[in-house]
């Protein structure tokens, strides 16, 4: 009989949020495991995650503060099904401090803990590191890159919502006041979290004629925005693994990335391609480099292909199978080579 999951997501459907992709996502690699999956809302409480009536075999939540409300509904409703909490920046680098109770609740009534990066260990209270399991977001290939001519502007482009913890406009910063042959180009894609970002976004646009931005687009555009551009900048101040860096890697897209857990837990301690968090002129020095120097931006390439292998479809699937095994589950299905047991 198959596993009936309960995927319990903060963001509704037809958002763009990481947490609603990343449900989505791992609904259809449950699904190919065998598993029924159901993704249900946070502010559903537990009654949708029933199947026909009767309790789930698993629930699995992502963000342990957005979700905790739903948690704890869940553990009350269900006290024997098995819980997994899946961890994100916020809940990390952020929410562990601003809403310790909330967070660490959610965090003890998992009987499995997932990360989505190999350096989450670093910032968890030890006594829940046993639970811990690591499940790399995959990403899909980008159609072949068209090639560019070489005195085309050199587009950079940064993927996210704008918001504090994406440190948003340091791309853009980096980009002032360049010399007049610099090609260096910003192009921005993601919604404002609140209208004084979008203000700020805009008010950039009028005065720097190095940036663009262009808002939330489907994921479609985003992908033909990655194929096109010739650098990444992923500037955050807190990740819990971005889904973005797994993209980049597969893509071969050369990345420039603040130097916190969550990106060296997916790129590697030794990639080249780090600056200091909120250092405008650091990553200024690195896009020039980039920009003038191709071999700089051929070891960037090299590095991230060299990654791209852990964020295959079928790698995070495996993972989410040790998940489910973790939690003492079975699923009845051994498709794809992969058995729950």
């Amino acid at each position: 009989m198959a596993l009936k999951v309960a995927l319990i997501s903060p963001a509704g459907r037809g958002s763009h949020a990481g947490n609603r992709a990343t449900a989505t996502r791992w609904a259809g690699l449950l699904r190919t495991l065998g598993c029924q999956v159901r993704i249900v809302g946070v502010e559903d409480g537990a009654d949708p995650c029933r199947f026909a009536g009767r309790p789930p075999d698993l629930v699995m939540a992502l963000h342990a503060v957005r979700s905790h409300a739903a948690i704890r509904a869940c553990r009350h409703a269900f006290p024997g099904c098995p819980l997994v909490v899946v961890l994100t920046g916020t809940d990390v680098y952020r929410f562990q401090h601003s809403h310790p109770e909330e967070c660490l609740e959610s965090l003890a009534a998992a009987d499995v803990l997932v990360g989505l990066h190999d350096c989450l260990a670093e910032d968890l209270p030890s006594r829940f590191l046993p639970r811990l399991q690591v499940v790399r977001q995959s990403a899909l290939p980008l159609p072949p890159r068209a090639p560019r001519p070489l005195q085309s502007a050199f587009e950079v482009l940064v993927a996210g919502h704008l918001r504090e913890e994406k440190d948003s406009l340091r791309a853009a910063l980096a980009v002032r006041e360049l010399p007049a042959d610099s090609r260096l180009r910003v192009v921005q894609l993601g919604g404002a979290h609140t209208p004084d970002w979008a203000d700020a976004a805009c008010d950039e646009m009028a005065s720097n004629p190095r940036y663009r931005w262009l808002g939330d687009l489907p994921r479609w555009r985003v992908r033909q925005w990655m194929a096109r551009a010739r650098l990444m900048v992923i500037s955050s101040r807190m990740e819990g693994g971005a889904n973005v860096v797994s993209e980049a890697c597969v893509a071969g897209l050369p990345v420039l990335a603040s130097d916190i857990p969550g990106n060296r837990g997916l790129l590697g301690d030794d990639y080249a391609g780090y600056y200091p968090v909120a250092d405008t002129s650091a990553l200024r020095d690195l896009l020039r480099r980039a920009e003038a120097e191709p071999a700089f931006l051929d070891r960037l390439r090299r590095q991230v292909l060299a990654r791209a292998p852990l964020f295959r479809p079928e790698a995070e699937r495996d993972a989410l199978a040790r998940v489910v095994a973790a939690c003492g589950l079975t699923s009845g299905s051994s498709q794809a080579g992969v058995t729950l047991s």
